[in-house]
Formats: structure tokens, sequence, C-alpha cells
């Protein structure tokens, strides 16, 4: 991989991108199914894979050694996760520069979840930072890396409006970042106007789009509510219909992530994210029902 590569000029480049995010397991077993994932998806050439950092920066050290060996070992491009949780500032430098060691060359730069978990206050590690945009200008002062962050089309938990989330984005470009990509969400109609109000605050950086598949009922409802994703009624009612036939509920998942998938491309998205919760199947066959091999080369 090349460490100058800047993600934020390939992704605003024109041409489409396709992304996978991948998490560090916790098992030897779990290590064995995500190398098969990401050899899966490495034929696909995707623009790049990103890879989580766990809660507390529990994987901190599994997520930094991942990502470097999929640096040096394929030809996938690695996107690393950081967040402010749990560490202080002198930390989350020796992470970076941890990164820049491998030849990780790009930092998802994220502030976290409150550690007491969502929904409870924020409070910083003793030390360290309180907000993605301090992470931001942290990064930048370690190098020349290039680093995107977090948007949230359905708003972020604790924002007062939109219009503030489109601010603070607009404010993470002029730090430093180059791309944003967003948490998962459901309505093509939710990404758009988070565009505009970005595009109207002043953010010209590309914003890719994150999906997840639905593979699960209950996982879905609980990753929406994590994430402040708002779950559409009509698209409950129609996998609920549908949960004790565990074919059909992924069958409907794919038709769904599809349809939404061509509908934010022609709406003008740079790309497509995928939470895979490394799981590549459903993904793949998204990316074949979307016929996205004519768009990546």
């Amino acid at each position: 991989m090349d460490a100058a590569l800047d993600l934020g000029e390939v992704l605003a480049s024109g041409r489409r991108s396709f992304s996978f995010e991948l998490f560090p397991p916790k098992t030897p077993a779990g290590e064995e199914a995500l190398w098969q994932t990401v050899r899966e998806i490495e034929v696909l050439n995707p623009t790049f894979v990103s890879v989580t950092y766990g809660a507390g920066g529990s994987t901190q050290d599994r997520t930094v050694r991942l990502t470097g060996e999929i640096a040096r070992d394929t030809s996938l491009t690695p996107v690393a996760h950081l967040t402010c949780v749990g560490a202080a500032r002198e930390e989350l430098q020796d992470v970076v520069r941890q990164y820049a060691s491998e030849g990780v060359g790009t930092i998802l730069a994220l502030r976290g979840d409150p550690p007491a978990g969502p929904g409870t206050p924020w409070h910083a590690h003793p030390g360290g930072l309180d907000h993605a945009l301090d992470l931001v200008q942290l990064i930048r002062g370690e190098g020349s890396f290039s680093i995107g962050v977090a948007a949230f089309p359905n708003g972020h938990p604790e924002s007062t409006s939109p219009e503030q989330d489109a601010r603070v984005l607009a404010l993470k470009q002029q730090a430093g970042a180059g791309f944003a990509v967003t948490q998962l969400f459901f309505r093509v109609e939710d990404y758009v106007r988070m565009v505009d109000r970005a595009t109207a605050a002043g953010c010209t950086m590309p914003i890719v789009p994150g999906i997840m598949p639905v593979t699960n009922v209950s996982q879905i409802q609980r990753f929406a509510a994590l994430s402040g994703a708002v779950f559409p009624d009509e698209l409950a009612e129609r996998f609920t219909a549908l949960a004790d036939d565990d074919q059909a509920v992924l069958a409907l998942g794919v038709e769904v992530a599809a349809q939404l998938c061509d509908e934010l491309l022609a709406a003008g998205a740079p790309g497509l994210h995928f939470y895979t919760l490394n799981r590549s199947h459903s993904t793949i066959e998204v990316y074949q029902a979307l016929g996205l091999d004519a768009l990546i080369g």
C-alpha cells in the first residue's frame, strides 16, 4: 500500500468507490474467518477497507496489527479507525505513529461512543480529547495522513440540529479531513438532505454513504438504535413478516440494499461503503446485483 495515497483525492476524482468495513476478531477462529472474508473481497478490488477500533480502545493492538498486515500482505488499501475514547493525547499520538510504522496512510478519526455506553453523557479521558475535530488536528500534526471522518444522515445523537452537524462536518474538513463516511441509514432522502446541508455549510469533501444489508432483523434494529439511524416502519414490517425464514430475510436484505445503493449512485453519491460484520456474502450479492464490477477497476 502506498502510504502517500490521498484517499480524499481518490474519492473526489469522480471514479465511483466501493469499500468494506471490518472489525478485529476476538478469537483465532474469528481471525481465520476474517482473513477468508479479506480474500473474498480482495478479488473485487475495492477502493479501500476500513478496520474498526473497539470501545475504549479495546481492540487497539489488534486493529494496528491487522491494518498493518492488510497493508503489507494484500493489494487492499486499509483505513484504520481511531477514537478519542480511553486515551490521553500522548497515547493517541503513539497509536498514530504505530500506524505510520505499519505503512498505514489513512485514518478514520472518530470521537467514539461515551465510555459508559451509548445514551450516557460523554466524558473525555483525563488528558484526552473531546471531539473528533480535535483528533483530526492531532493526526494532521503527526504527518501527511489522509484523514476521514464520520457523517450522520439521521443526525448525531448529541447534536442540537442537522445544521449543527453540517457546520461541524465543514470544520472537520477545514482541520484537515479529506473525506467522510456516513453511519448506516435506510432512506436515500436522508443522505441527500445531509449532503445538501453540508454543502451549504461549506463542506466540499466527498461523503460516502455507509450501507448495511439486513441479514438478521433483531441485529439490524439493534445497530440502528446504537447509531441513531431510523429503521423505517415499512421496512421493519417487511422483514418481520419473514423473520422465521433466514434465507428469505437474506434475499430481501440484498434486494433492499441494492435498491438503496442504486438510488444513491443515481443521486450522485461518490461510492458505497458496506458494513460487512466480517461477512461478505450479502455484500458481494449486492455488488453483483448492481454490476459494480463495471464501476470498480
